[in-house]
This record gives structure tokens, C-alpha cells and sequence, in this order.
């Protein structure tokens, strides 16, 4: 095969819960290579060479699938049916309630306790244009999750030439349900144990104003004068040190995105590194975490040699924006019975 194709590989992860847990990894010829193991869809590795002649994962990650449990935050897990909260774990599809299971107080979060990131997808290889993609498949079933519908499930991951790593997400229900699922990719692109060096763009103007449950109010922040204006480059430590004052001392928001001409929704760079990635998301919405309750327990960091730092990384979740919680209104994540519906997220790495 040419070396200028990406080519994958297939190897055992480790096993968790009496099942064999798969590691699959692409490689371009730029010595950029990707991973993503069956437990939850967990993008694992996202590789570039650094300045020493070596190579940096620009992710965080655990050390052993069981460590993916030992916290609550989803790390670098693949998340849905729907990524963000859902109030009161209650659905509303055409005026018909569904009652979810719940796993944040009284809230259903990233998919209730029995989501995407907690499944054991089935992992190949697979073709497209002549290069190696990783493909992953699960049946999502009602009966399990309490959503509507048993749906089927494929996320397929390509890693380009010109370094550009695609996350496509394909899903097919038996009846009428929501789908609005992300990557909840934990980013550090620098040498550091922190992010509050990073720089930060964000293509947007105003963020949701959330409850104490985190769940979108029908007000909104306009985002100029405050710490949520990312409009233009901003340093992400100062942006955290003056959220201090908040309950949550940095951010857990959700912001109205504005996708530019090319879809590039938000752009993070490590000056000591010069890493960047840009993230392209044709959806309305992403979600800003800044890793702010990070503890040095149960987070077996491979970065960190097992422990963990508050703001090691940070998350930035794409999706259809949510409307109000109290207006259990769900019909822009809808999708129809039978129907093939696929959203997508790239990330744009420079380095």
C-alpha cells in the first residue's frame, strides 16, 4: 500500500467486564495517528509529532477501561442518544411523554446512566477513497436506555492527509426519537498538566443562561463585556480565573455558535506548542467545560502518571442547541422513524 494513505491497525485494548475491549488506530504519512477503543466509542489518542522528534497526545486518556468509570466525566467518551441535560428526565416527542432514567440528581445527562459511553461497540476497519476508517456499531436499544425506539448507531472516524480527523455520526431508529450526539473530547495541546495557557476563539455571541440544575432557561447571556466573549483570541486562564466567583469557578456552559464559511466553530492553540486544533460543526450549539472540578482521585491520567489536576483539559462538545427546559421542546433533535440521520465534527489539527 502507498505511504501516502492512512492505514489502521486493530490490537486488544484490555477487558472489562468479562469482554475483550479493542483498540483501533489510523496513521497517516505526516506520523499523525488516531485511536478510538470499543468501550463507549472513546476517542483515545489524537498523536502529532512535537518538537523533540517524538510524539504528543493532544487528549487526555486513561491508563485501563475501568478507570472511564471511576469518574463523572465522560472522558473523551462518545455520548448520545442526545449530549447536555434533559430536565427532570423528562421527553416530549408530539406531545407524548417519556419518562428517562436519570443519573444527575433529577436530571438525564449525555444519554442517561445507560448511554452511548457506556456501551461495548463492535470496532472494524473499514474503506473509503482508498484509506483505512475506523467504524464503530452499536444497536441502541429502548429496552436499555428508556428512550424511544431501538436505533442503530454507526460513528465512523477518518483521519485525512492534510490532518484532519472526522467524527461521523449515523444513526436509524424503529420509531420517532431524539439524536443530537457529540464527542466529549478532553483537550490539552500543550506539555503542562493545565490549559490556562491556552487560547481560545469561539464563534459566538451569546451563551444560555442555565438554572441551578444546568438546565437552558429562556434567557440568554450576550456575551460582550463579560467572560464569555471568546470572539476573538482570548487567553482560556484568564477567562476561568474571572468565572472564580461562580459556583462552578470556571465554565460548564452551553453557547449559541455561529458556524464561519467553513463551518469552524471554535479554534484552541498552545503557544508554547504552537498545537491548534479548529472545530468544524455545521450544528448550533457547543458546550464549553473547562475541567474545573478535576480531582487528584479516580483520574488514572496516562498524561499525569494516574492522577488528575483541576482544568487539565478542556471539553468542547458540539450539538444542536437546546431550547428551554421548561418548554420540553425536543423537536429540533427529533429525527424520524425509519430514517438514516448523520451529523458530523472535525477537528482541524496544526502543530
Amino acid at each position: 500500500m502507498s505511504n501516502t494513505k492512512t492505514v489502521g491497525k486493530i490490537e486488544k485494548f484490555d477487558e472489562f467486564n468479562g469482554h475483550q475491549i479493542d483498540k483501533l488506530t489510523l496513521s497517516n504519512a505526516n506520523n499523525v495517528s488516531i485511536s478510538v477503543i470499543t468501550l463507549g466509542s472513546t476517542l483515545y489518542e489524537l498523536n502529532v509529532p512535537d518538537q523533540d522528534g517524538g510524539s504528543r497526545n493532544l487528549i487526555l486518556n486513561f491508563k485501563h477501561s475501568q478507570d472511564y468509570f471511576e469518574n463523572p466525566f465522560y472522558i473523551s467518551m462518545g455520548i448520545g442518544r442526545t449530549g447536555g441535560r434533559i430536565a427532570d428526565g423528562q421527553l416530549v416527542i408530539d406531545d407524548q411523554q417519556t419518562q428517562l432514567p436519570q443519573n444527575e440528581g433529577t436530571t438525564t445527562l449525555h444519554g442517561g446512566p445507560h448511554g452511548f459511553n457506556t456501551q461495548i461497540w463492535q470496532g472494524e476497519l473499514g474503506k473509503q477513497d482508498g484509506n483505512d476508517v475506523i467504524i464503530m456499531h452499536h444497536l441502541q436499544k429502548s429496552a436499555d436506555d428508556g428512550f424511544p425506539g431501538d436505533m442503530a448507531v454507526t460513528i465512523t472516524y477518518t483521519l485525512s492527509s492534510d490532518n484532519v480527523v472526522s467524527i461521523n455520526f449515523a444513526a436509524k431508529s424503529s420509531a420517532k426519537t431524539v439524536f443530537n450526539p457529540t464527542q466529549h473530547t478532553y483537550f490539552n495541546l500543550g506539555k503542562t498538566s493545565d490549559i490556562m495557557n491556552h487560547q481560545l476563539k469561539l464563534n459566538s455571541t451569546q451563551a444560555l443562561k442555565l438554572d441551578d440544575k444546568k438546565i437552558p432557561t429562556e434567557d440568554r447571556i450576550d456575551v460582550e463585556g463579560t467572560p464569555y466573549d471568546f470572539r476573538q483570541t482570548k487567553n482560556l486562564g484568564q477567562a476561568i480565573q474571572a468565572m472564580s466567583a461562580t459556583k462552578e469557578k470556571g465554565f460548564d456552559d452551553v453557547f449559541a455558535v455561529n458556524p464561519d464559511a467553513n463551518n469552524i466553530i471554535a479554534e484552541l492553540k498552545d503557544p508554547e506548542t504552537n498545537c491548534a486544533v479548529a472545530i468544524e460543526s455545521s450544528r448550533s450549539g457547543m458546550i464549553l467545560f473547562t475541567a474545573n472540578s478535576f480531582t487528584h482521585d479516580h483520574m488514572n491520567f496516562v498524561r499525569t502518571d494516574g492522577v488528575g489536576y483541576p482544568h487539565e483539559g478542556v471539553a468542547m462538545e458540539p450539538m444542536i442547541l437546546p431550547k428551554p427546559g421548561q418548554d420540553r421542546d425536543f423537536s429540533e433533535m427529533t429525527i424520524p422513524e425509519d430514517q438514516t440521520v448523520a451529523y458530523s465534527i472535525k477537528y482541524h489539527l496544526s502543530f
